[in-house]
């Protein structure tokens, strides 16, 4: 698999920055969320990590999306913060335990935008339940829909 990565080590003024307390704006947001900050602190872990767990779907153009590392002091709760470009965090156990691959089906992206969330404002729970409805669906010969 061949990805696009950032290559980019965290500073040392982000490594001094990840020890602060959460965002002020993000305090309703549970604390062991809050406080969960990315496994990948380099970028040879995550470029390893995705050479092992798929995360695009079979045949999907590749340069949709770029897949890069977080800065240390960055959560999944946290939003683009005025960034030039559009983005979203995902779990990591998205692609390796719940096999959701980009880009989103149909489905997915209709109960998104129906409940006017970002993937990850959807507990990963949440994207499991939605995949077995997709299951069940085909199973019953059914359409999902939102």
């Amino acid at each position: 698999m061949e990805v696009t990565m950032e290559k980019r080590e965290d500073s040392l003024e982000e490594i001094a920055e990840s020890s602060l307390p959460a965002r002020a704006r993000y305090r309703w947001v549970a604390e062991d969320v809050r406080t969960q900050h990315s496994l990948f602190r380099g970028s040879r872990l995550l470029k390893s990590w995705l050479n092992c767990i798929p995360v695009f779907e079979k045949g999907a153009r590749r340069d949709i999306v770029a897949l890069e590392r977080v800065s240390a002091i960055d959560c999944i709760c946290h939003g683009q913060e005025g960034a030039s470009e559009g983005f979203f965090y995902m779990y990591m156990c998205h692609f390796s335990q719940l096999y959701v691959r980009l880009p989103f089906d149909d489905f997915t992206m209709g109960v998104l935008h129906l409940l006017n969330v970002a993937p990850t404002q959807l507990h990963p729970n949440n994207s499991a339940y939605l995949q077995a409805f997709q299951v069940l669906c085909r199973l019953l010969y059914l359409q999902p829909s939102p």
